[in-house]
């Protein structure tokens, strides 16, 4: 099979985005990023007919939880919550037939110990129904971030391993995160797959800002400060589904990557 590449489109008409652009994946919002709810999908025909229409389209689908989720903190408030949302965001991304859900790996706060984060990571897996597999993306800034540096992410892949679940969780590389992170991007994808076995997908986005910066500005392709050999490698090393994450024209960045593979 072909490398599939896509964008984050409009969940509502995202099909039709999607091949209107060539593109063979696409990541979507079940519901508002910014609210603790997941309900009938905005796609005419909802959650049967996204299905429908993407199987039919040969779209592979990945859905992105909301951004306010954070299964790893210590506060009830956050965590409980957190925790019910990704089983809630599982059940859905089921019944659309995607492949995976996406959610950020989360952090707690600076006097607090990173041991108990990824203990209520590996309760977090315990507890989900895996319907769809669970890939954790790393991220860009936070001292004490659960998925940001190298050793956080192995403490962090050792924990859930011991779930029964564990095996039901993957990884997603966004190359802003790392290049934000100060990762090394020329040895990034064997440094995780070291740790996690292999990449599921690949966030591509470029940076707006320096290496090590922990800003999460994503730029267009090419159009940033990471060197755009290093980018189009990490694809080809990673052997994994690209979603591109940079807001700019899906076509022109679609085209951009192919035409350097």
């Amino acid at each position: 099979m072909s490398l599939r590449i896509g964008c984050h489109f409009p969940i509502e008409n995202v099909v039709a985005e999607a091949e209107a652009v060539g593109a063979t994946a696409a990541q979507v919002f079940l519901g508002d990023p910014q609210k603790w709810k997941v309900g009938e999908v905005a796609f005419p025909g909802g959650n049967e007919g996204l299905k429908a229409a993407a199987t039919a389209a040969d779209i592979m689908l990945f859905v992105h939880c909301p951004y306010i989720m954070n299964v790893a903190s210590l506060s009830n408030r956050t965590r409980i919550p957190s925790r019910n949302l990704l089983k809630a965001t599982i059940s859905g991304a089921a019944k659309i037939g995607a492949k995976g859900v996406v959610v950020h790996g989360g952090h707690l706060k600076d006097d607090e110990d990173l041991v108990a984060g990824f203990i209520n990571w590996r309760k977090a897996i315990d507890d989900i129904d895996p319907k769809v597999k669970v890939l954790i993306e790393n991220t860009a800034g936070g001292q004490n971030a659960m998925c940001r540096e190298l050793p956080q992410i192995e403490w962090l892949w050792q924990a859930i391993s011991t779930s029964p679940n564990g095996k039901h969780v993957g990884f997603v590389l966004d190359t802003c995160h790392a290049w934000a992170a100060g990762l090394d991007l020329e040895t990034v994808v064997s440094d995780i797959t070291a740790i996690t076995g292999k990449i599921d997908l690949v966030h591509l986005n470029d940076s707006r800002d320096g290496a090590g910066s922990g800003a999460d500005r994503h730029a267009p392709l090419g159009k940033g400060q990471i060197p755009p050999d290093l980018l189009v490698q990490i694809v080809k090393e990673a052997k994994a589904p690209v979603i591109i994450e940079t807001h700019g024209d899906p076509s022109t960045e679609i085209a951009w990557l192919k035409e350097r593979l």
